[in-house]
C-alpha cells in the first residue's frame, strides 16, 4: 500500500506558474529560451503556461520583428513582457499609535506610502476598521488605482502570527479586532496577516542590507524587541507563531524584559542626567527629564556628552547580551537592527561587536537597516506578491474581469 500521493497536476502547473511570474518580474521583455533558463521549466512547459497566463492577463505577448530574438528551426522566439499594472497589493503596518498603508504594482514598485494616526486601545473595532478604511481608500487614491484592481492585501502586526495567518488566541486585542473578517467582508479582497518582525524579515532580504542572505534575524528595536527569522531563506513560525517571540529575555541575566533601545536609552539617559546637572541633555530636552528621548540621547552622545555616552553604552552592553542570546540559539549569518532607532543605532554597532564574543560562540556579522518605518509596510507587499505568485492560475487582474463584465 503506498503512503501519500503525489502532488495533484494543477499544483505543480501553480507551483510552475509562480516561478515563471518571479523570474519576469522586472526582467523586461523575455523570450521562452530565457524562461527554461531561468526556471530550469522544460520548453513545452513554458510555452502552455505562458499562453495560459496571457489569457488571465499576466502577460503581454509581443509581435515578433525579423532579427530580433534567438530561434528555434527557422522561426523567430516568441517574446513576453509581465504586465506591471495589472493589479495591485496593498502592505499594511498596524502600530501602536499609527498605521502606514504602502501600495505597490506587480512588479513591487511603491506607487504610494502613507501613514495616519491609530489608537489601539479604548476605541470600538468598527471605529478601528473605519481608520483602516480611511488609509486604505487615500493610498489608494494617490497610486492612482482602484479599489478593484487590489488582488491581496498584508496586514502586520505586533502579535504571534501562525503559519494560517491566524492571531495566538492570547493576545485579547487581536481577539476584539479581527482584522481579516472586517477588510475581507467591507472590501472583498483577500486579507492575509503576518506578524510585523517576520515581514520586516521579509522586507530586508528583497530590498534592504540582508539581500541574498539565506540564514537572518532581523530585530525591531525601538520601545519593544521583536524578531522575525529566516533559516535557509525561509520564514519560521513554530507550532503556533511564536517563533522569534523574545520573551525567554525576562530571564536573561543583564537583559530582563523586552523593552527595546528607544526605551532604554531615553530611561537610562535620564538616569545619566541626574547624575550630572552639566549635560547637554539637560538643554535638549528643555530642562524638564520626563521629555528626553532616545534620539536627543543618541544626538548629545555623538557631541560626545559623557551622561549620554554613559546611557548608550549600557544600551550597547544590553544589545550584545540580546543578539548573543538569539545567536546562540539559532546562529545567523547576519542580524539587522531595524525600526525607528536603525539609523541611530549604527554607531553602537562596533561596541555590541566588541562585546558579542562573551555571550555566544557564534557571533553573527551586525547591520542597520535603511529602510526606515516603512519596512514593515515593504514585508507585506513582499509577503503578498508571494501570494499572488503562489496563486496566479487562480487569480485575474482587474483589466480582465473587466473586460469579461463588458462580454
Amino acid at each position: 500500500m503506498l503512503i501519500g500521493t503525489a502532488p495533484s497536476t494543477q499544483l505543480v502547473r501553480r507551483v510552475n506558474a509562480g516561478a515563471m511570474l518571479k523570474a519576469m518580474r522586472g526582467a523586461g521583455v523575455v523570450t521562452g529560451t530565457e524562461l527554461m533558463a531561468s526556471t530550469g521549466l522544460s520548453r513545452a512547459t513554458v510555452i502552455s503556461i505562458c499562453d495560459e497566463l496571457v489569457q488571465l492577463g499576466w502577460l503581454q505577448e509581443l509581435e515578433n520583428q525579423r532579427g530580433t530574438g534567438d530561434y528555434v528551426k527557422g522561426r523567430p522566439a516568441r517574446r513576453f513582457i509581465f504586465d506591471d499594472s495589472a493589479a495591485s497589493v496593498i502592505g499594511i503596518d498596524i502600530g501602536a499609535n499609527k498605521i502606514t498603508a504602502i501600495v505597490a504594482d506587480m512588479a513591487g514598485t511603491t506607487l504610494t506610502q502613507t501613514t495616519m494616526p491609530f489608537r489601539t486601545f479604548n476605541v470600538p473595532a468598527d471605529e478601528r476598521a473605519d481608520v483602516l478604511d480611511r488609509i486604505a481608500a487615500d493610498a489608494l487614491e494617490k497610486a492612482g488605482v482602484t479599489a478593484d484592481s487590489v488582488l491581496a492585501v498584508s496586514v502586520g502586526v505586533a502579535a504571534p502570527v501562525s503559519r494560517d495567518g491566524e492571531v495566538l488566541t492570547a493576545q485579547e486585542f487581536w481577539k476584539s479586532f479581527d482584522v481579516r473578517r472586517i477588510v475581507s467582508e467591507r472590501h472583498g479582497w483577500q486579507v492575509l496577516l503576518e506578524n510585523d518582525a517576520n515581514l520586516a524579515a521579509l522586507a530586508e532580504r528583497w530590498q534592504g542590507t540582508a539581500q541574498g542572505v539565506d540564514n537572518l534575524v532581523v530585530m525591531l528595536a525601538g520601545d519593544r524587541l521583536g524578531s522575525g527569522i529566516l533559516e535557509s531563506g525561509r520564514l519560521l513560525h513554530g507550532q503556533v507563531g511564536g517563533f522569534g517571540e523574545l520573551g525567554y529575555l525576562d530571564n536573561v541575566d543583564g537583559v530582563g524584559d523586552t523593552y527595546g533601545i528607544a526605551h532604554y536609552a531615553s530611561l537610562w539617559g535620564r538616569e545619566a542626567l541626574a547624575n550630572d546637572a552639566t549635560s547637554s541633555l539637560g538643554t535638549l530636552c528643555g530642562g524638564d527629564p520626563a521629555a528626553l528621548t532616545a534620539e536627543m540621547v543618541f544626538k548629545a552622545a555623538a557631541d560626545d556628552d559623557r551622561a549620554a555616552r554613559i546611557a548608550l553604552d549600557r544600551v550597547a552592553h544590553r544589545m550584545a547580551r540580546v543578539i548573543g542570546s538569539i545567536s546562540t540559539l539559532v546562529n545567523p549569518e547576519l542580524v539587522v537592527i531595524a525600526g525607528g532607532v536603525a539609523a541611530s543605532v549604527h554607531a553602537l554597532l562596533p561596541d555590541i561587536e566588541k562585546q558579542l564574543a562573551d555571550f555566544t560562540f557564534t557571533p553573527p556579522r551586525l547591520a542597520t537597516s535603511v529602510l526606515g518605518d516603512g519596512i514593515v509596510s515593504l514585508g507585506a507587499i513582499r509577503h503578498a506578491l508571494d501570494y499572488v505568485e503562489e496563486h496566479a492560475l487562480d487569480l485575474y487582474p482587474a483589466s480582465l474581469r473587466k473586460h469579461e463584465a463588458a462580454g
